[in-house]
């Protein structure tokens, strides 16, 4: 059995001698390459963490005393010290570990949500928790990351935490200098001057080119990390980061020294109040291709080959690829175009927007809320703001849509990434929640493209509203193939299939496919046809408000039925409806979108037909309420009862 093996849970660690506890941070490091490499998933994050996540479960006693991570994509090591390692050969796939803290897995977890900057406040919450019911013993421990300390929660958090000398809760500062990319702003600036005292960046650099000189494969690669990591031991200097608040600071401590790190937590499990401990770490240590990686480090891969961190992917253009090309373009043309970031300008394609113009373009760290009001600033200073964030984060950012942005009619451009069901990545990163937030909001327009040339149409005309904020949401992956319209009314409607072929007495049934479901809606439609049903498949393109000639197609077929990725409560059909119901046109309606759940981890399709939402549900779900309206009312193919003999 080896070392990892033998950890059932976090009491096992404290059996193990230094050398031990020094072999088995190799062991799990060794381990997160070899099956992060076959499942995809976040490897620089939680390469960076291994000996802070073993010394914190040596410290601490788990979980007894609460650790939540913040963002929790870094709790892979976490897992396994946790009893979970046999389960990761399961990582993100449909039934198996979820990449995420997730408390139907282990009592060791205590969140789920995976939006940065609330772990703080969670802490605070718990050891308030503590306090009240009388254990002055345990602990809430925050892990937290520079990029995190961005977002404006955490400091409303560290407000309310400062203020309360006999709470113990511990802030672990994981500082690696970034969030997906180099973190920015006044916080990091500061971190960066205490690094640069203890001469940690300098240190960086020497190890790196250290390991490029020796070669990084295998064995040779831990030897060199280990000596690199002996010159970079580090004191524990109790000081004040934050004068203001008054909490006390330790550190800066080196994130890859055990020893270090222990006496870091030791003092801050004994010490009486709350506490910052300063944690410098390397995302992606000991995997030379991550820590080359120029973007991001393998903040998250798909499958890689586990020697060289090549990407084992077929290279397809993805729908963020369009998106940027076609900013860049916009950028180009018009002078008033600027773009805004949370934090994620790779993931989000503007990473070619910032170096073609980078006095145009704004990384606001992880603040979405922020991002939208500076938005609505720059818009009301005469420009046209392009904000593109992931849709499960603009779930922050509604008041600032609502009343800083739409209130005040300023033409805000937001384009939302991973739309709808992004599958492996989990519940909270899932973006079916966007178009029944964004739908409500007076005077905005949303579009919803179902393929790369309808992106780069309605990004486009996007950009020409300016009477008020505009969505353009798509999917995570690959572009679907460019479905062409058989024909294009006045209002821009694309009607993508029309038969009659199964007779004028056979049922008609009006499909309105919102976005990418474009493909799974005409799969079915032939599905149907097969079955005697006429079908006419339109879509919109803008969603949002709902165009007059599809309330007159829908008064002209038997059944209505809107096929959306998002949720059914609040979501695209129901706002159609609402304006069928006030045309008066009484044709029964029909939606399929997902529940009021939080889909768990799983693939795009796999979800899907989970909730009905392939080919063989959409065909299936028609077919049966065609049945079901033609035995209760009697219906003819108009609708109409028929007439008694």
């Amino acid at each position: 059995m080896s070392l990892l093996e033998s950890i059932a849970s976090p009491q096992d660690l404290n059996g193990l001698s230094r050398q031990e506890l020094e072999a088995l941070a190799d062991e799990v490091r060794q381990t997160l390459i070899e099956k992060v490499a076959a499942t995809g998933g976040h490897l620089g994050p939680n390469l960076g963490v291994v000996e802070l996540t073993i010394a914190l479960h040596k410290v601490f006693d788990s979980p007894r005393d609460a650790v939540v991570f913040d963002t929790s994509h870094q709790s892979y090591v976490h897992k396994m010290l946790t009893g979970r390692v046999d389960k990761f050969d399961t990582l993100r796939q449909k039934g198996g570990l979820s990449g995420y803290t997730d408390r139907g897995e282990s009592e060791h977890d205590w969140t789920e949500s995976s939006h940065a900057s609330a772990a703080l406040s969670v802490v605070d919450g718990l050891s308030k928790a503590f306090m009240l019911a009388g254990d002055k013993d345990r602990h809430a421990i925050a892990v937290v990351g520079d990029g995190a300390l961005t977002g404006g929660m955490c400091w409303e958090a560290l407000n309310n935490i400062a203020s309360d000398k006999s709470r113990n809760a511990v802030i672990v500062v994981n500082d690696n200098g970034r969030s997906y990319s180099p973190t920015i702003g006044g916080l990091a600036e500061n971190l960066g001057r205490i690094r640069a005292q203890h001469g940690y960046d300098e240190l960086m650099e020497t190890g790196k080119k250290t390991l490029k000189s020796m070669g990084w494969v295998g064995e040779h690669t831990f030897r060199a990390l280990h000596a690199f990591k002996e010159g970079v031991k580090s004191t524990v200097l109790p000081t004040e980061m934050f004068p203001e608040l008054g909490m006390k600071y330790v550190g800066p401590v080196s994130g890859h020294d055990l020893q270090a790190l222990e006496r870091a937590f030791t003092y801050a499990r004994d010490f009486e109040g709350p506490i910052i401990v300063h944690v410098v770490t390397e995302k992606g240590h000991g995997f030379l291709p991550a820590v080359n990686e120029p973007n991001d480090q393998m903040h998250s891969t798909g499958v890689i080959d586990p020697v060289t961190g090549k990407s084992m992917a077929k290279s397809q253009p993805g729908w963020t690829a369009a998106f940027s090309e076609e900013l860049v373009k916009a950028g180009e043309r018009r002078e008033d175009i600027v773009a805004i970031t949370a934090a994620m300008a790779g993931p989000t394609g503007l990473v070619p927007f910032s170096e073609r113009f980078p006095e145009r373009f704004f990384d606001v760290g992880i603040a979405e809320q922020h991002a939208l009001a500076s938005a609505a600033g720059l818009a009301l200073g005469g420009y046209h703001p392009v904000v593109a964030i992931y849709s499960t984060f603009l779930n922050r950012a509604f008041d600032q849509l609502l009343m800083d942005v739409a209130l005040i009619d300023q033409p805000v451009t937001i384009v939302l990434d991973r739309a709808g069901v992004t599958g492996t990545d989990g519940p909270s990163h899932n973006g079916v929640w966007d178009m029944a937030l964004t739908s409500i909001v007076p005077g905005i327009h949303i579009a919803a493209p179902r393929d790369g040339q309808r992106l780069r149409e309605l990004f486009n005309e996007s950009l020409e509203i300016d009477n008020g904020p505009s969505v353009v949401r798509f999917p995570k992956g690959n572009l679907l193939e460019d479905t062409e319209a058989v024909d294009t009314l006045a209002d821009g409607v694309d009607i993508l299939h029309y038969s009659d072929d199964a007779g004028e007495n056979a049922p008609s049934v009006l499909i309105v496919s919102i976005g990418a479901m474009c493909a799974r809606a005409l799969a079915a439609t032939e599905l149907l046809e097969e079955e005697g049903v006429n079908v006419t498949v339109i879509d919109p393109r803008w969603v949002a408000p709902v165009k007059q000639s599809i309330i007159a197609l829908a008064d002209d077929h038997d059944l209505v039925v809107v096929v959306e990725d998002g949720v059914m409560r609040g979501g695209i059909g129901s706002l159609i409806n609402e304006a069928l119901t006030a045309s008066e046109v009484d044709t029964p309606f029909r939606r399929l979108a997902f529940p009021s759940v939080f889909p768990v981890h799983s693939s795009r399709g796999e979800l899907l037909a989970e909730v009905g939402l392939d080919a063989d549900g959409i065909s299936a779900s028609i077919i049966g309420w065609l049945d079901n309206l033609e035995e209760r009312f009697g219906m003819d193919t108009h609708g109409e009862e028929e007439a008694a003999e």
